[in-house]
């Protein structure tokens, strides 16, 4: 056997070692899951925030909640107690796309809203 049939066939047990394998695959399952991190935190890590306000009634804000954030009564009262008592709260949250319409329906609506990062 010469020289360069060695080199190639300590190579080759290099290659099928599991331990190379696992690492490549362990570091090209991190990568993905890296970029759905990422991807779901710039696409979906929006919050649209309501916040006190000193004219609007209970009924006025939980009315709203459900009619345009599609949240069930219990939901919408308890929205409404945390706006009241702590200033704001985080009505709904997914992509900026999603949550602009129902912000613009918020502030027409005479309520005080934002999208939030």
């Amino acid at each position: 056997m010469e020289m360069e049939d060695f080199s190639l066939l300590a190579l080759n047990d290099r290659m099928d070692s599991p331990a190379v394998s696992t690492k490549t695959v362990t570091n090209t399952q991190e990568e993905v899951a890296e970029e759905i991190a990422l991807e779901t935190v710039t696409t979906e890590g929006w919050n649209l925030v309501l916040y006190n306000d000193e004219h609007n009634t209970f009924d006025h804000v939980i009315e709203m909640l459900i009619s345009i954030c599609e949240h069930e009564a219990m939901q919408a009262e308890q929205c409404a107690l945390m706006v009241h008592f702590k200033g704001k709260c985080s009505v709904l949250s997914g992509t900026y796309d999603e949550l602009e319409p129902k912000c613009s329906k918020l502030l027409s609506a005479d309520l005080t809203a934002e999208i939030e990062a």
